[in-house]
C-alpha cells in the first residue's frame, strides 16, 4: 500500500510508457529464461529462479529507496521554487501592483511601495493616488514594455490587463547614462555675417577694426556663457563646436543672439544680421564629422536661401526648426548675380533637347509671367519650349489674361496640360520650376523624376522640400516676385533676336502688380527698374486693370467672409468660410489685403474650402508680425508678410482651430 502511494507521488515521466514497456519486457524475457532452463535441467533451473528472485527483491529494495529519495528531491524543489516566487515578489527590484476592474490598488509588493511615499494606497483608485502613474498606465498598451518616467525616475513598464498587474522596473541609472550620452553628442556649427562686406565696404581701417572687435566680443562671449567653441576663419565666417545639451539650452533661448547683434548693430549705424547652421548625429552610433559638417553646411546654405538673419537646427533624415528670420531680408541681390545666373541658364537651355516650364499649381499672375519669360528666352536659344497648365485650376483673372494669351497662335500651342508634359521629357530635357521650389505645390510632382536638369526660379524663402537634382538656382525672397527676377535676366540674353512682345510684357508686368499689391509692399528700386523694361517692351495697363476687375458676386463673396471677423490676440484678424461653399485662392487672397487696410488689423487670415477640396489659408501681414513662420508650422510657407498653406482631410472649423493654437505673438513678432 505504501509503495503504491510513493508510485503515485513520482512524476509522470517516470510513469510513462517508454520506461514501464522495456522493464515488462524485460521481467517477460527472464521468465521465459526460467521455465526453457526447467525444461532443460531442473537443478541449473532452481538456480536460475533463486537467481532472478534475489535480483527481483533487489530492484523492489532500490525501487523503494529511489522512489523515497525522488519524492523528497521534488517536495524540497517544489518548496525552493515558492520560497523563491515569494521572495522575489517582495524583494526582488521589480514593482508590481495588482488592481480590480475598478481600477482600484488591491496589493502591492514591498520594492514599489517606498515610491509612493507615505500615501495611503489600498483599496483608493490609481487616479485618486497618483494621478501621473494613472496616466501613464492609461496611454500602455497590453503586454508591450515601453519606457516611462514617473516623478524622478524612469521605469520600463508592463501592463497585463487579464490578470490585473502593473510591472515597473526602475530603470533611471541606465536611463541617465544614455541622457548623458545624448547631452554629450558632437554638435558642429557655422555662422555667417550676412551683410559684412556691404556694411564695412564704405568704413576706414579704424572703424572696421571697431566693428570686428565688437561682432568678436559679442560672439565670444555668447559661446563662453553656453559652452560652445567659437573660432573665426574669415572676415564674415566663424566655427562652432558643442554638445546637444549646450545646443537644447540654445534652443530654448531662442538663438537670441541673432536678435542682440541686430538690434544693437543697428543702434550703432552699422547694421549686421547672423545666419547659423547647426547639426549634429542622431543616431546611437560612431559620430560620422564629416557627415556631420556636410549637413551643418546645408542648414547654412538654407537660412541664407531663406534671406538670412535666422538659424536652421538640422540633423538627417529630420525636420528642420528655424530660429529668428522675423525681419524681411536685406537686398543683396547685384546685377554681377543677375548676369551670371542669365548667362548659366542660357548655357542650360543650348544644351537641353527641350524646355518644360511649371509654376505652382492654381496658378496667379506671377506664374502665368514668369513662365511666358522662360519661354521667350528659351525660343531666343532656339529651343521648344512647353508651358505646363491646368485650365481647372484657373481664377478668374488667370482666365481673363489667358484669354488674351490664346489669341496668340505661337504662345497658345506651346501650353499643355500634365499629361501631354510627361509624354514629351526625356532624360535631357531642361525642367524649370518657377514662383515655386516645391515639388508637391506643382501640377506635374512626376515630372522631375524623369530629368535632372531642374532650374528653380522663386522668390519665396526656402522650405525643407526643394529639388534633389536642381542644377541652378536662382532664390531671392527679397525680389518683389519671380517676374521681376526674370524680366532682369533679358538684359544679359546674348540673342537680341525675337525680344518679348506685348503680351509677355503684359502677363509679367501684371504679375509684379499683384505680388506687390500695385507697388505698396515688398517694392524695391529693382522692382521700378524692371517693371520700366517690361512698360518699355509694351506691357500694356489698361489690359492688366481689366484681367484684375473683379465682378459683383466676387465682390459679395469677400464682404461675406468679412462678417466673419473676429480678432485673436489684439490685433490678429481671422475669417473664415463654410464647408459646403467652394471660394476661389483670389477671392482669398484678396479678403486678407482688404482687411490689412483696416483699422487695428496688423495680421490677416482667410480660411476657405478650395476647389481641391483643400483648405486653405491666406495669410498677411504690415511686416510686423511673421505669417511666414505661422504657415510653415501648418504645412505651408511664403513670405514674412505674405504666406499659405493648404490642408488635407479636414475642415474649416478644425482648420481656425489649429490656426489659433498656433498664433503666439510674442514669437512670430519682429525682433522677439
Amino acid at each position: 500500500m505504501k509503495i503504491k502511494e510513493k508510485l503515485k507521488n513520482l512524476p509522470h515521466f517516470i510513469k510513462a510508457d517508454k520506461i514501464k514497456v522495456p522493464f515488462l519486457i524485460i521481467v517477460f524475457l527472464l521468465l521465459m529464461i526460467v521455465v526453457l532452463t526447467f525444461i532443460a535441467d531442473w537443478k541449473i533451473g532452481i538456480g536460475i529462479m533463486l537467481l532472478c528472485v534475489g535480483i527481483f527483491g533487489f530492484i523492489s529494495y532500490s525501487s523503494e529507496y529511489l522512489i523515497d529519495e525522488t519524492n523528497k528531491y521534488i517536495s524540497d524543489l517544489s518548496y525552493r521554487i515558492k520560497k523563491g516566487e515569494q521572495e522575489a515578489l517582495i524583494k526582488m527590484p521589480i514593482g508590481i501592483l495588482l488592481y480590480n476592474k475598478q481600477e482600484e490598488i488591491q496589493w502591492m509588493n514591498p520594492y514599489l511601495i517606498k515610491y509612493f511615499g507615505k500615501k495611503d494606497t489600498l483599496g483608493r483608485k490609481l487616479n485618486v493616488v497618483d494621478e501621473e502613474l494613472y496616466q501613464l498606465f492609461k496611454g500602455s498598451q497590453d503586454y508591450v514594455m515601453r519606457r516611462v518616467k514617473w516623478g524622478d525616475h524612469y521605469f520600463d513598464m508592463i501592463i497585463q490587463e487579464d490578470i490585473g498587474v502593473i510591472y515597473l522596473m526602475d530603470i533611471t541609472e541606465y536611463a541617465k547614462i544614455e541622457e548623458r550620452y545624448k547631452d554629450e553628442k558632437f554638435v558642429f556649427g557655422n555662422i555667417i555675417v550676412d551683410n559684412y562686406d556691404e556694411a564695412v565696404q564704405s568704413m576706414n581701417d579704424r572703424k572696421r577694426s571697431n566693428v570686428n572687435n565688437y561682432l568678436t566680443n559679442q560672439l565670444t562671449n555668447w559661446a563662453n556663457m553656453n559652452n560652445v567653441f567659437l573660432k573665426r576663419v574669415d572676415d564674415d565666417r566663424f566655427i562652432a563646436l558643442t554638445n546637444m545639451r549646450a545646443l537644447k539650452k540654445i534652443e530654448e533661448n531662442n538663438f537670441d543672439i541673432i536678435n542682440q547683434i541686430r538690434e544693437r548693430t543697428y543702434k550703432q549705424n552699422f547694421p549686421l544680421t547672423l545666419s547659423m547652421g547647426f547639426s549634429y548625429e542622431k543616431t546611437f552610433e560612431q559620430t560620422n564629422f564629416k557627415e556631420v559638417a556636410k549637413m551643418a553646411q546645408s542648414n547654412i546654405d538654407l537660412a541664407l536661401a531663406r534671406g538670412g538673419d535666422q538659424v536652421v537646427v538640422r540633423a538627417e533624415d529630420e525636420d528642420a526648426r528655424f530660429y529668428g528670420g522675423k525681419t524681411n531680408p536685406m537686398e543683396k541681390r547685384t546685377r554681377i548675380r543677375a548676369r551670371m545666373i542669365s548667362q548659366a541658364l542660357e548655357e542650360l537651355i543650348v544644351h537641353a533637347d527641350k524646355v518644360i516650364i511649371m509654376g505652382h499649381s492654381y496658378p496667379d499672375m506671377d506664374v502665368i509671367g514668369s513662365c511666358l519669360g522662360i519661354r521667350r528666352i528659351s525660343q531666343m536659344n532656339n529651343r521648344e519650349a512647353w508651358i505646363v497648365l491646368d485650365p481647372q485650376q484657373f481664377s478668374n483673372d488667370v482666365n481673363r489674361i489667358m484669354q488674351e494669351i490664346d489669341k496668340d497662335p505661337l504662345i497658345a500651342k506651346r501650353i499643355i496640360s500634365p499629361e501631354q508634359a510627361m509624354a514629351l521629357v526625356t532624360p535631357q530635357t531642361l525642367i524649370v520650376m518657377v514662383d515655386v521650389h516645391r515639388p508637391s505645390m506643382t501640377p506635374a510632382p512626376g515630372l522631375l523624376n524623369l530629368s535632372k536638369k531642374i532650374v528653380v526660379l522663386d522668390h519665396h524663402r526656402r522650405g525643407q522640400e526643394f529639388p534633389k537634382d536642381s542644377v541652378l538656382v536662382y532664390m531671392e525672397p527679397y525680389a518683389s516676385s519671380t517676374s521681376e527676377l526674370i524680366a532682369e535676366l533679358f538684359e544679359y540674353q546674348s540673342n537680341e533676336m525675337d525680344a518679348i512682345n506685348k503680351i509677355e510684357a503684359t502677363a509679367m508686368l501684371a504679375g509684379i502688380i499683384v505680388d506687390t499689391r500695385n507697388f505698396s509692399l515688398r517694392t524695391g528700386s529693382r522692382t521700378f527698374d524692371a517693371a520700366s523694361y517690361l512698360q518699355s517692351n509694351g506691357a500694356d495697363t489698361v489690359l492688366i486693370q481689366k484681367s484684375l476687375k473683379e465682378d459683383l458676386d466676387t465682390y459679395l463673396l469677400r464682404s461675406h467672409l468679412l462678417q466673419t471677423m473676429e480678432f485673436v490676440n489684439g490685433n490678429l484678424a481671422i475669417v473664415h468660410g463654410e464647408d459646403e461653399k467652394i471660394y476661389d485662392t483670389v477671392v482669398a487672397a484678396q479678403t486678407a489685403d482688404t482687411m490689412l487696410s483696416m483699422e487695428a488689423v496688423d495680421a490677416s487670415f482667410v480660411v476657405t474650402k478650395r476647389q481641391d477640396g483643400r483648405v486653405g489659408i491666406s495669410a498677411r501681414s504690415l511686416g510686423q508680425y511673421n505669417v511666414q513662420t505661422i504657415m510653415e508650422k501648418l504645412g505651408g510657407g511664403g513670405h514674412l508678410s505674405n504666406a499659405a498653406t493648404q490642408i488635407e482631410n479636414t475642415t474649416v472649423h478644425e482648420v481656425v482651430e489649429r490656426l489659433k493654437a498656433v498664433i503666439d505673438p510674442k514669437k512670430i513678432k519682429e525682433g522677439e
